[in-house]
């Protein structure tokens, strides 16, 4: 019997969503989904995602074997769960390679909290962690480490990896960090980019219960 057939569309729909966002390239980056107590469905490895299907994609435990699919799964598994297991509130990740994130974690230590959009999705200023190798449980270890608060992580000369309750949560993340990305980057390109002030971010993001349907 094929377990989680509705979330497993949902992961592939997101995936489609990254590559129309234009935050991949081919079998670039992952996504994960807690699904219950060290149980995770993974995307598999090295698979272009408009040749994925929902049968691709597998069924994990907390040390990486395979419990349900054929596919060998995300080479970063080892990494996104180590995420999982450090942030329980957290239930869906998805890795990128986004260009301008990316390209931010190259020049800066940070991309401040200095767009609505930004801060709504990733909760404040985004910290750009040292290098590590891809497939290396160190992506993880970083992650916790510099994540603080925020929804997302830069990984310098790598990408980025989102998160949230949610797999919507984590979406939003990784779009709006790089429309964010984007915009500040243009801007440095103009001049000295004013930062807001801490209180004003805390304001911001305490308008987000109105926001949405209920």
């Amino acid at each position: 019997m094929v377990m989680y057939e509705d979330l497993k569309k949902e992961i592939l729909c997101a995936c489609l969503k990254m590559r129309e966002y234009q935050l991949i390239s081919l079998s670039g980056g992952n996504i994960s989904v807690r699904v219950g107590e060290d149980r995770y469905l993974v995307t598999p490895s090295g698979m272009n995602y408009e040749e994925m299907s929902e049968d691709d994609i597998v069924l994990i435990d907390g040390k990486c074997n395979l419990i349900e699919g054929s596919r060998r799964p995300s080479s970063d598994s080892s990494a996104l769960i180590y995420i999982f297991q450090h942030k329980p509130e957290v239930n869906a990740i998805i890795h990128t390679h986004q260009p301008y994130a990316t390209a931010v974690g190259l020049i800066a230590d940070r991309l401040p909290a200095c767009l609505v959009n930004l801060i709504d999705a990733t909760h404040g200023d985004v910290v750009v962690a040292p290098w590590t190798r891809s497939s290396d449980i160190g992506m993880g270890k970083l992650c916790i480490e510099y994540g603080n608060e925020s929804h997302a992580v830069i990984m310098k000369h790598h990408g980025v990896i989102g998160y949230g309750a949610s797999l919507k949560e984590a979406l939003f993340s990784v779009v709006y960090l790089e429309e964010g990305a984007k915009t500040y980057c243009i801007a440095r390109m103009m001049g000295e980019v004013k930062e807001l002030p801490k209180e004003e971010i805390a304001l911001e993001l305490s308008g987000m219960d109105r926001y949405g349907q209920t």
